[in-house]
């Protein structure tokens, strides 16, 4: 991850502000708010500023996946080229399916909050949509989990980590 954010502070330093270039990393999968503070650890962006860029950069494409996300897999699947990259969603959420039912809200809420490779607001989204899984349940489970991961983040950014990366 901190090759991406490398990368994208890098290009982007010289067109776009250190808060759009911020915001824009939090957008993304896979990157997520987890990207965004590293990358505003490096512009050196004043925390408070920083946090509340992540946290609505990463919670702005949630709603859209949650209400998209079953139709955009379905439509993928009608075709042979794109037909494997709907599989490979369909099988991410039948090996979460067990442990986001067993534990629920909170099961999903440390899904989407601990950040390790392959969880965040993103991959819970997509998991729930997928599960058809109620927005108005969902919708907090996730802004919890963002708002865990932001913490922990917000110690490995700027904290002791984050001055040993600078």
């Amino acid at each position: 991850m901190e090759a991406f954010v490398t990368f994208f502070t890098g290009h982007l330093s010289g067109i776009l502000s250190g808060e759009c270039i911020v915001f824009l990393i939090s957008l993304l999968p896979v990157l997520e708010l987890r990207g965004g503070l590293l990358a505003a650890s490096l512009l050196g962006l004043p925390y408070p500023r920083a946090l509340l860029i992540c946290i609505l950069g990463n919670l702005l494409p949630i709603p859209f996946v949650l209400l998209f996300i079953e139709r955009i897999v379905t439509l993928l699947e009608r075709f042979s080229l794109t037909r494997g990259l709907a599989l490979w969603f369909r099988r991410r959420v039948d090996r979460h399916q067990a442990g986001i039912e067993k534990y629920g809200f909170w099961g999903l809420t440390l899904f989407v909050g601990i950040p390790l490779p392959g969880t965040g607001a993103w991959t819970g989204s997509i998991v729930a949509g997928l599960l058809k899984m109620s927005p108005r349940r969902v919708v907090p489970s996730i802004l919890l989990g963002v708002l865990l991961a932001s913490l922990i983040m917000s110690v490995v950014s700027y904290g002791l980590l984050g001055t040993l990366l600078r």
